[in-house]
């Protein structure tokens, strides 16, 4: 796998985006909803929320290849390969509302990510970008030489063991920091 540049790649915000829906639900701001399925919304403490498509990745970013081996104990290694941007270069083009120069700013970030099937997984920035982790989860627009252009792309992470944080059928990404309810405990 290649190594990104610290500067995001063009978005798909040069090309008409996909029509979205904006719906309100109760005690929330109206939220971008996909329209059509393959779509995901991108949303949260973010300068320009969009929704995109598989092909939006596709035409938008460099694709990036990562073979995996999936070893959970109840169905024993499976071997797959995935192909599709890096995450953090897909977000990054949404203008997460912190200062990028700002290493312990940009840390308290999170990504939650929703899939079709009602699968959530949720990542830290730390462990997307390159100043920490520097993990090259992509969100996949292929997998094993099949297009994910009906389905929606699939957040893929590479370094986990077993696949129970890979989500697929991705409906959205939110960004923000986190929000407590109350204050954390004091330490004694």
């Amino acid at each position: 796998m290649s190594r990104p540049n610290a500067a995001p790649h063009p978005t798909p915000a040069a090309t008409p985006a996909p029509a979205s829906v904006s719906v309100s639900t109760p005690a929330l701001a109206p939220v971008l909803v996909p329209a059509s399925a393959g779509s995901f919304a991108l949303r949260g403490d973010v300068a320009r929320p969009a929704v995109l498509t598989v092909a939006d990745l596709r035409r938008g970013w460099e694709q990036h290849r990562a073979e995996v081996v999936f070893d959970c104990a109840t169905a024993g290694p499976r071997h797959h390969a995935f192909a599709g941007p890096l995450l953090r270069e897909v977000v990054a083009a949404a203008l997460p509302r912190f200062d990028p120069a700002r290493r312990k700013e940009r840390a308290r970030f999170l990504l939650a990510v929703s899939g079709g099937d009602g699968h959530h997984a949720l990542l830290s920035w730390a462990e997307i970008d390159a100043d920490f982790g520097d993990a090259p989860v992509l969100l996949a627009t292929r997998t094993d030489d099949r297009d994910l252009d009906g389905d929606g792309p699939q957040l893929v992470v590479p370094s986990d063991r077993c696949g129970a944080r890979y989500v697929s059928a991705v409906t959205g990404i939110w960004i923000g920091p986190p929000r407590l309810a109350g204050a954390l405990p004091s330490e004694a």
